[in-house]
């Protein structure tokens, strides 16, 4: 497979889906984007992003510039086409495989004999497999003659144009052929390992990789819970104990975010309800650490009220779900905020330096916060927010280790 002689289709360019895009056509390979939103397909047009992420406007502007990198409303006939859409789950902690879904039938009339289809997106073990059916029932004469695979991705935000071309993949094809076909793919712009596998252990393969992290955090987190009631500051605790040889204790915080680690574990615990039992206790943990969070704001908010017969003014730093980016999915951060904001009694003050502005709260800058507030809930540990001196007559409710 050579790179000027392919063309790739990418359904969704959200925050995985652009920086994938403009990482293929960096490696001089046209890319015809495709998303529903029309100001997001205006917004690539023209050279810039919708999105943060460090280095990303750079590439997109290079490759659109160049010709390899265009986006459409509609997918455009292709040799390899990506499914890089949301898969969320509702509010039974079901998963809703209705973008890949729509992705898939999207393209269904534009296939053609010898293409390669793979899905990207997080998804429940054997949606490959039921995506490939939903193909072949339309277009019978394409079976056995389209290549189908599933290679999830596995990057960290603000470092993911790095990791995509330098993280390993693992890569399951339906059969041996679609694997290779796949591998022969990504061997064109990934420098990491390729690993082949089948398309099951695949999907269960990165429904494993962050289960296990959540797990590891629901640790950190109930830790912390627990050193709260003994008088215990848990950053030192979980330093020293790290001295141990074997052991690794993660940094809690005040929940779960984002669009894999919160919301992967539930297909797991979903599809094997029996089985699923750590899997499902961390998921509930690091849920109840927000609401343990909220708690712990407006429990100090109350004594302060009674101490000093006034309301308090209250500080929520920050909403994303992790440290300097600015994705809020399923962000703990942003849930105990909008909680803060309707059920304290004082002014609240809503701090994230990483957006501009917000639907639904009014953002204050985060050094005026912390001279305002006379309650400080750190909630994310933003690079802006270690620098902020501490001054005595603020109470400062660290849920991240700002002030560890």
């Amino acid at each position: 497979m050579s790179q000027n002689k392919i063309t790739v289709t990418t359904i969704g360019m959200g925050y995985i889906g652009l920086p994938t895009s403009a990482v293929i056509a960096g490696n001089g390979i046209k890319v015809n984007g495709c998303d529903v939103n029309e100001n997001i397909v205006e917004t690539i047009n023209s050279g810039k992003i919708h999105i943060v992420e460090p280095g990303l406007d750079h590439l997109v502007k290079k490759t659109v510039d160049a010709g390899f990198l265009k986006v459409f409303p509609t997918p455009q006939q292709a040799d390899v086409y990506l499914v890089v859409v949301p898969t969320p789950f509702n509010q039974d902690h079901q998963p809703d495989t209705s973008f890949v879904e729509s992705a898939t039938k999207s393209i269904i009339p534009i296939l053609k004999k010898g293409d390669l289809f793979i899905i990207e997106s997080t998804s429940p073990v054997m949606t490959t497999e039921k995506m490939a059916e939903l193909i072949f029932a339309e277009r019978p004469e394409l079976k056995d003659n389209l290549f189908i695979a599933y290679c999830p991705e596995r990057v960290l935000p603000g470092n993911v144009l790095y990791e995509l071309e330098n993280n390993d993949r693992v890569i399951g094809g339906l059969d041996k052929n679609s694997t290779q076909k796949a591998m022969e793919f990504y061997r064109l712009f990934v420098k990491g390992q390729l690993h082949p596998t089948n398309a099951r252990t695949a999907e269960m393969c990165k429904l494993t990789e962050n289960s296990s992290r959540d797990v590891q955090i629901a640790f950190a987190n109930e830790l912390s819970i627990i050193c709260d009631k003994a008088g215990i500051n848990v950053w030192e605790l979980i330093e020293l104990a790290n001295k141990h040889p074997r052991v690794n204790i993660l940094q809690p915080g005040c929940g779960v975010g984002g669009h894999c680690i919160a919301v992967d574990p539930w297909f797991l615990v979903s599809d094997y309800p029996e089985h699923a039992h750590v899997i499902r206790q961390a998921r509930e943990i690091n849920d109840f650490k927000a609401e343990w969070s909220v708690n712990k704001i407006l429990e100090t908010a109350r004594e302060f009220e009674l101490n000093h017969q006034r309301q308090p003014v209250i500080a929520c730093m920050g909403l994303a779900f992790k440290p300097d980016i600015d994705d809020l999915r399923e962000s703990p951060a942003k849930y105990i905020a909008s909680k803060i904001v309707a059920e304290a009694r004082g002014e609240v003050l809503i701090v994230e330096p990483n957006i501009s502005s917000h639907p639904s709260f009014t953002l204050t800058q985060y050094r005026q916060a912390y001279k305002k507030a006379d309650i400080i809930a750190w909630l994310v540990k933003h690079k802006e927010f270690p620098a902020v001196i501490r001054e005595n007559n603020k109470i400062e409710l660290d849920f991240c280790g700002v002030r560890k």
